[in-house]
C-alpha cells in the first residue's frame, strides 16, 4: 500500500520502523506498554495502519531510553508532560539512575514466583494496583529490581506468620494511596523549590535529593511510630471510658420510670347512731 503524502498519512508498523530506525518488534513493545496509541484503521486481520506522526514519538522514546536510561513508564509521563519537558526529563533520568543503583539486578519470571508460592491472583492484584510492573521485553513476564524486592518482602511476611487472615493483600491499597500522596508532596516541593534554581546542577541535585529524602522518610517514620501508637492508645482509652460511662448505672441518670405511689385512702367517717 502506497502511503499518501498528507497530514493524515498512515503507515504499517514496518513503515514506522523504516522511518524511525527502530525495529518493528520494539515498536510493538511500545504499543503493548501504552506508549503509543492503538491503530487508526485495521484493514485486515493482520494489517493495521498507524498515524505517520508517531514516527517522531517513536524516535523520542528510543532517544530517552538511549541517552537518559529511563524506564518506559517514566518516558510515557515525560512525553505526555507540559512545557517543562526538558527539566522533567532530566529530573526523571536522575531519579531513575538512583533507583537503578539501589535496585538489585536479580530477576524472576512469573512462573518462578508462582512456583515459589506466590498466588497468581495476588500477583495480578499487585500489577493492577501499579506497585509491580512486569518486564515483557524478553517475551516472558519478568520481575526485577524493586518490584522483585517488594514481592520477596511480602513472601517474608507470610513466612514470618503474618497470614492472609491477619494482613490480607488488600491492605496495600491504603498504603499505596498514602505513599503516592507523600511522593506527590515531595516532588511538588522539589519542582517548585529546586528545579527553577538548580541550573546546570539539576541532575546532581536530583540524585542527592533522591538519596537523602529516602533516608529522611525512614527516619521520620521511626520518630513518629511510637508517639503515634501512644496517641492511638490514649484515644481508644478515652473513647472506651466515655462509652462505659454512658452504660454505667452509677454514673448515668437512671432511665427507669419512678414507681407510682398511691395516695392514702381517707378514713371513713362514722355515722352517728
Amino acid at each position: 500500500m502506497k502511503a499518501t503524502e498528507n497530514a493524515h498519512e498512515s503507515l504499517r508498523i514496518s513503515g514506522l520502523a523504516r522511518r524511525s530506525g527502530v525495529p518493528a518488534a520494539t515498536i510493538k513493545h511500545y504499543l503493548r506498554e501504552g506508549l503509543l496509541p492503538p491503530e487508526q484503521v485495521r484493514v485486515g486481520r493482520n494489517v493495521a495502519l498507524y498515524d505517520a506522526a508517531l514516527v517522531e514519538r517513536v524516535k523520542a522514546i528510543k532517544e530517552l531510553q538511549r541517552t537518559r536510561f529511563l524506564p518506559l513508564r517514566v518516558i510515557k509521563g515525560v512525553l505526555d508532560g507540559g512545557p517543562d519537558r526538558d527539566a522533567d526529563a532530566e529530573t526523571a533520568a536522575a531519579i531513575a539512575r538512583v533507583l537503578d543503583e539501589l535496585a538489585s539486578e536479580t530477576s524472576r519470571t512469573r512462573a518462578e514466583l508462582v512456583a515459589a508460592g506466590l498466588p497468581p491472583a495476588q500477583l495480578d492484584y499487585l500489577c493492577a494496583l501499579g506497585v509491580v510492573t512486569p518486564d515483557r521485553a524478553r517475551g516472558d513476564e519478568r520481575y526485577t529490581g524493586d518490584d522483585l524486592a517488594l514481592l520477596q518482602t511480602l513472601g517474608a511476611a507470610r513466612r514470618a506468620g503474618l497470614t492472609d487472615e491477619m494482613l490480607p493483600i488488600g491492605i496495600l491499597e491504603p498504603y499505596v494511596r498514602a505513599v503516592r500522596e507523600l511522593a506527590r508532596t515531595e516532588l511538588r516541593i522539589f519542582r517548585e523549590g529546586v528545579v527553577p534554581r538548580a541550573g546546570a546542577r539539576l541532575g546532581e541535585l536530583v540524585e542527592a535529593s533522591t538519596k537523602l529524602s529516602e533516608r529522611l522518610i525512614v527516619l521520620l517514620r521511626r520518630k513518629t511510630l511510637l508517639p503515634t501508637l501512644q496517641q492511638m492508645i490514649a484515644e481508644a482509652s478515652s473513647s472506651n471510658a466515655a462509652r462505659d460511662a454512658t452504660h454505667d448505672p452509677r454514673g448515668a441518670p437512671s432511665t427507669k420510670r419512678p414507681a407510682r405511689t398511691r395516695a392514702p385512702t381517707p378514713a371513713k367517717k362514722k355515722r352517728p347512731r
